[in-house]
Protein backbone atom coordinates (compact mmCIF):
# COMPACT_ATOMS: atom_id res chain seq x y z
CA UNK A 1 0.00 0.00 0.00
CA UNK A 2 1.30 3.26 -1.08
CA UNK A 3 -0.07 6.83 -0.44
CA UNK A 4 1.07 9.95 -2.13
CA UNK A 5 1.66 12.37 0.38
CA UNK A 6 2.66 15.21 -1.62
CA UNK A 7 -0.71 15.27 -2.51
CA UNK A 8 -2.10 15.56 0.75
CA UNK A 9 -2.87 18.70 2.79
CA UNK A 10 -1.24 19.69 6.10
CA UNK A 11 -4.48 18.78 8.20
CA UNK A 12 -4.87 15.68 6.38
CA UNK A 13 -1.23 14.51 6.90
CA UNK A 14 -1.75 15.64 10.87
CA UNK A 15 -4.59 13.49 10.92
CA UNK A 16 -2.89 11.01 9.58
CA UNK A 17 0.12 11.17 12.00
CA UNK A 18 -2.42 11.15 15.00
CA UNK A 19 -4.15 8.21 13.23
CA UNK A 20 -0.64 6.34 12.54
CA UNK A 21 0.57 7.46 16.53
CA UNK A 22 -2.92 5.63 17.75
CA UNK A 23 -2.02 2.59 16.05
CA UNK A 24 1.12 1.99 16.90
CA UNK A 25 0.49 2.47 20.84
CA UNK A 26 -2.67 -0.17 20.49
CA UNK A 27 -0.13 -2.36 18.36
CA UNK A 28 2.31 -2.25 20.68
CA UNK A 29 -0.18 -2.75 23.78
CA UNK A 30 -1.34 -5.96 21.55
CA UNK A 31 2.11 -7.11 21.50
CA UNK A 32 3.32 -7.08 24.88
CA UNK A 33 0.20 -8.25 26.26
CA UNK A 34 0.57 -11.37 23.61
CA UNK A 35 4.47 -11.19 24.98
CA UNK A 36 3.23 -11.81 28.72
CA UNK A 37 0.65 -14.08 28.04
CA UNK A 38 3.53 -16.56 26.19
CA UNK A 39 6.18 -15.64 29.17
CA UNK A 40 3.51 -16.75 31.69
CA UNK A 41 2.30 -19.96 29.38
CA UNK A 42 5.55 -20.74 29.53
CA UNK A 43 6.19 -20.19 33.14
CA UNK A 44 3.12 -22.66 34.27
CA UNK A 45 4.82 -25.32 31.80
CA UNK A 46 7.53 -25.15 34.69
CA UNK A 47 5.02 -24.89 37.45
CA UNK A 48 6.14 -20.95 38.82
CA UNK A 49 3.94 -18.21 37.86
CA UNK A 50 5.40 -15.04 35.84
CA UNK A 51 6.07 -13.10 39.02
CA UNK A 52 7.91 -15.76 40.37
CA UNK A 53 10.29 -15.77 37.32
CA UNK A 54 10.27 -11.58 37.63
CA UNK A 55 10.95 -11.51 41.69
CA UNK A 56 7.95 -9.37 42.16
CA UNK A 57 5.77 -9.90 44.51
CA UNK A 58 2.01 -10.47 43.36
CA UNK A 59 -0.07 -7.57 44.26
CA UNK A 60 2.47 -4.62 44.55
CA UNK A 61 3.77 -2.08 42.46
CA UNK A 62 7.16 0.00 42.34
CA UNK A 63 9.25 -0.16 45.65
CA UNK A 64 7.85 0.27 48.90
CA UNK A 65 9.36 2.39 51.57
CA UNK A 66 8.61 3.08 55.15
CA UNK A 67 7.69 6.41 56.10
CA UNK A 68 9.79 8.56 58.28
CA UNK A 69 8.73 8.94 62.07
CA UNK A 70 7.46 12.50 63.05
CA UNK A 71 10.37 14.68 64.35
CA UNK A 72 8.61 17.79 64.51
CA UNK A 73 4.78 18.90 65.51
CA UNK A 74 2.88 22.09 65.27
CA UNK A 75 1.79 23.28 68.71
CA UNK A 76 -1.17 24.43 67.68
CA UNK A 77 -2.60 21.71 65.64
CA UNK A 78 -0.56 18.59 67.16
CA UNK A 79 -2.54 16.43 64.43
CA UNK A 80 0.31 18.54 62.09
CA UNK A 81 3.65 16.80 62.28
CA UNK A 82 6.91 16.68 60.02
CA UNK A 83 9.78 13.99 59.53
CA UNK A 84 12.26 16.42 59.13
CA UNK A 85 12.40 14.82 55.67
CA UNK A 86 11.07 16.85 52.35
CA UNK A 87 9.64 20.04 51.53
CA UNK A 88 8.63 22.28 54.58
CA UNK A 89 5.46 22.72 56.28
CA UNK A 90 3.74 25.73 55.93
CA UNK A 91 3.58 25.99 59.61
CA UNK A 92 7.41 25.42 59.71
CA UNK A 93 8.06 27.71 57.18
CA UNK A 94 5.65 30.94 58.73
CA UNK A 95 7.56 30.26 62.23
CA UNK A 96 11.19 30.30 60.74
CA UNK A 97 9.70 33.57 58.75
CA UNK A 98 9.38 35.02 62.41
CA UNK A 99 12.47 34.02 63.61
CA UNK A 100 11.28 30.71 66.24
CA UNK A 101 13.91 28.04 66.03
CA UNK A 102 13.04 24.71 64.81
CA UNK A 103 13.94 23.03 68.05
CA UNK A 104 10.53 24.78 69.66
CA UNK A 105 8.93 21.72 67.73
CA UNK A 106 10.57 18.79 68.39
CA UNK A 107 8.46 15.75 69.47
Amino acid sequence: MKIDLSKMKRKELEQLRADIDKELEQAAARDLKEARDKAAKIAAEHGFTLDELTGKASGRKGRQTSKAPAKYRNPKDPTQTWSGRGRRPKWIVDAEAKGQSLDKFLI
